[in-house]
Formats: C-alpha cells, sequence, structure tokens
C-alpha cells in the first residue's frame, strides 16, 4: 500500500484518515501476461493501481484491426474510466503485456467515500484532470507532428517500452506502420 499512497500524494495529498479509509477498498490482483484487466464490451466496474508491469489499452476497428492508445508502465492507474463514468461498455480493451501486480478497487464503493472524505474528491478531481491533459497533450502530438517526434516523445514517456512490447505495438500507439518504425529507427540510428 505504500507504493499507492505515495503514487496518490504526488497527485493529490491525502489525509492518514482518509488514506486508512481507502485501503479497506483495494484488493491485491494479479494479472499474468496475456490475461485482461478489462474486455471490450464490458463494464467497467474496477479501477487499478498497476504497481509493477505494463497493461496495454487497445481498441478494434470494425475490419478487426487493432489500435494501441496507450501503454500504462507502472507505477500508475489503469481502468475503462469512460465506462465508470457512463456506466456503459468499454470499447477499450486493457491487457497485461508482462506479469503485473496491481491493487484493484470497486469503483462504486470509492465513490460512496467522496461524501465523507473531501481530499479523495478532490484527488478523483487531480486524477480526471490529469488523464484529460494527457490525451489532450497526445491528440495535439497526433495531429501536428511528424512520425519522427512522435517517435522521440513516446521514447522519453516510456524509454524502456521497446525492450518489452511487440514492435507493431509500437507503431498502432505511434499511429504508423511497423515498416515506417523500422525506418525512423535506422533514420534516428536505434536498432
Amino acid at each position: 500500500m505504500k507504493e499507492l499512497f505515495d503514487y496518490i500524494n504526488k497527485i493529490s495529498p491525502l489525509s492518514a484518515e482518509t488514506f486508512t479509509a481507502l485501503q479497506t477498498t483495494f484488493q491485491p490482483l494479479e494479472l499474468a501476461k496475456g490475461d485482461f484487466f478489462i474486455q471490450s464490451g464490458v463494464c467497467a466496474q474496477q479501477i487499478g493501481f498497476l504497481k509493477s508491469g505494463v497493461v496495454r489499452a487497445f481498441f478494434l476497428n470494425q475490419d478487426g484491426k487493432e489500435y494501441t492508445k496507450q501503454f500504462f508502465v507502472g507505477p500508475c492507474l489503469v481502468g475503462a474510466y469512460s465506462s465508470l463514468l457512463t456506466k456503459q461498455p468499454t470499447k477499450i480493451a486493457q491487457q497485461a503485456l508482462t506479469d503485473c501486480v496491481l491493487l484493484v478497487a470497486n469503483y462504486k464503493q470509492l465513490e460512496k467515500n467522496y461524501d465523507n472524505y473531501h481530499d479523495l474528491e478532490r484527488l478523483g478531481r487531480k486524477i480526471a484532470e490529469k488523464y484529460f491533459l494527457e490525451k489532450e497533450q497526445k491528440e495535439i502530438e497526433m495531429g501536428l507532428l511528424d512520425a519522427d517526434k512522435r517517435y522521440i516523445i513516446m521514447k522519453e514517456k516510456f524509454p524502456a517500452i521497446e525492450s518489452i512490447v511487440p514492435q507493431y505495438y509500437v507503431a498502432s500507439y505511434l499511429g504508423i506502420t511497423p515498416t515506417q518504425l523500422s525506418r525512423i529507427r535506422k533514420k534516428l540510428k536505434i536498432i
């Protein structure tokens, strides 16, 4: 739980009383490589704190082609946030790309604590703001930057990702083909 406490306090500090109440909400969970945290078409009920490991969020188009939306590298939060908020099935699956260690909480239980612990409610708002800003930044990068620059940004954000995940996931995350990724890596002398 210390990792969770440290992670949360960097976003928005919680009182000891709030964190004690929060601790009872989280339970340990381990995912083996290939296991899903959530599958597409399911209504999300849990949010997770990824202590260690890598999870990929992805969706399929109507032709069955996969698009990698995001990589989650522990420590961080995971979960189908849109589904949690709308109570609708998610279109974005989240799958472990490595063995993962998590702490998971029922989102409804977490929300019930908002009325009693205003610092927890503030944390929820800060997390939503953080994810909004990250999403907007990625949209700007995809729309305004060339693939070389997006690749460099990805390397800064996820320095070890290429040694962990298949190259076609990286290419998909960048919105390019694996062939284009190979050319970029060769041009930047990263082979």
